[in-house]
């Protein structure tokens, strides 16, 4: 019985292999030179300015939460949409009400943005 997963194991260990054996090609073979601008946190020459570790505000999350949502959205009530009536006709009343739960559950989001004022934008 476990013979027949031999095969199987022996991919996995050619693949961790595989892997260890290029990152510690790149160690071995890369270069060795290191200066003052290559150990720099930007490599574009410029001194950096402050921390890198500075708070983001609110609003930068919550655009990124508005375009998640309305992807959602799009992405399965358009299809939804299209297909309502075939659907109806086969599964009835419980493709219009899981539909209405989706709704209810993305509203939520949009209302957690709306009460951190994710919609004002001074």
């Amino acid at each position: 019985m476990l013979v027949q997963y031999i095969p199987v194991f022996l991919v996995i260990a050619v693949a961790i292999v595989f892997a260890v054996a290029t990152v510690f090609s790149s160690e071995i073979f890369g270069p060795k030179r290191p200066t003052q601008a290559k150990l720099s946190t930007y490599e574009s020459g410029m001194k950096p300015v402050g921390t890198t570790h500075e708070r983001m505000s609110v609003k930068y999350y919550l655009v990124a939460m508005f375009f998640i949502i309305f992807d959602l959205e799009v992405i399965f009530i358009y299809p939804w949409a299209v297909q309502f009536k075939k659907l109806y006709i086969e599964n009835g009343i419980s493709v219009f009400v899981s539909m209405v739960i989706f709704l209810v559950v993305l509203e939520l989001g949009y209302l957690y943005a709306y009460k951190k004022g994710g919609f004002k934008w001074d």
